[in-house]
């Protein structure tokens, strides 16, 4: 079209607001497709993230355990070694010379004895916590298996939706694209800034009832002329909006009806015709 092709710049104050207006419909519309599929994308990457966290605990249990293993497995080999060495140092016992030497072997042998006994202790912490690795991979296991089912679930609404919408988003979406062609840039950019601050997504408003159609504020008389002249892009004082007039959004306002004269009243005629 002639005017796609003209300079966004060089177009009129009116052209660049009714524009501007097109592609807030058009952005307000994808909007409404994606509170139509509500917090589904959100619980989707919830679900996801938490089976990743779980699976990721359960691998970090799996490592631990193996560790466990192997210190378990260290501390039985650490006993045996002890156990040769007691059996050793009590015969060398039979063979002493002197009490020097049996003291150093009977002390030798009592800390070895310790030793195995700090050994067992430690075998058996290591199989406890051994046991509560193996119940929590169970239970994350289980939480993992529910939470897969519930994300198979909510994807399966999600894509449902979302195949329902695609077509008329992406056709959306590509005319709002050629239509920012058609907005200085400038001016798009600050009208996405302000879209991207409103909680309801709304850059550009009419005027409604004397008021901002965004916060609903009243707006003073001159700067509603202003606003109808469309002269230069005005915006809310109070929400940063910008505004225009409802005949340029294309809304028709009804007019209130012409007020009918009053009804006199039977009374004040009856006493009208006997004066």
């Amino acid at each position: 079209m002639a005017r796609d092709k003209k300079d966004p710049q060089e177009l009129s104050v009116e052209d660049k607001l009714k524009n501007l207006y097109q592609l807030q419909t058009m952005l307000s519309e994808i909007d409404s497709i994606k509170t139509l599929r509500g917090e589904l994308p959100l619980e989707v990457q919830d679900l996801e993230d938490e089976i990743e966290g779980l699976t990721t605990r359960i691998d970090q249990s799996q490592a631990d355990m193996q560790g466990l293993q192997e210190e378990i497995s260290k501390r039985k080999i650490g006993i045996q070694d002890n156990l040769a060495s007691i059996e050793r140092y009590t015969q060398q016992l039979d063979n002493v010379r002197n009490n020097r030497e049996y003291e150093n072997l009977t002390k030798e042998i009592e800390y070895l004895q310790l030793d195995n006994q700090l050994h067992e202790k430690k075998i058996r912490e290591a199989n406890e916590a051994y046991e509560h690795k193996q119940e929590e991979i169970r239970r994350c296991s289980d939480t993992v298996t529910e939470r897969r089912d519930d994300l198979d679930v909510k994807k399966s609404e999600l894509d449902e939706i979302i195949s329902e919408t695609r077509a008329e988003e992406e056709k959306l979406r590509e005319r709002s694209k050629n239509l920012e062609l058609t907005i200085e840039p400038r001016l798009l950019s600050a009208f996405k800034r302000i879209r991207k601050n409103s909680r309801n997504g709304l850059g550009i408003v009419y005027v409604q009832r004397d008021a901002c159609g965004g916060c609903f504020n009243k707006i003073p008389p001159q700067r509603q002329l202003d606003i109808r002249m469309r002269k230069k892009i005005i915006v809310c004082e109070y929400c940063g909006r910008i505004m225009i007039d409802p005949e340029l959004a294309g809304i028709k306002l009804n007019k209130p009806a012409d007020e009918k004269p009053k009804r006199r009243s039977r009374k004040k005629v009856e006493k009208t015709e006997e004066d």
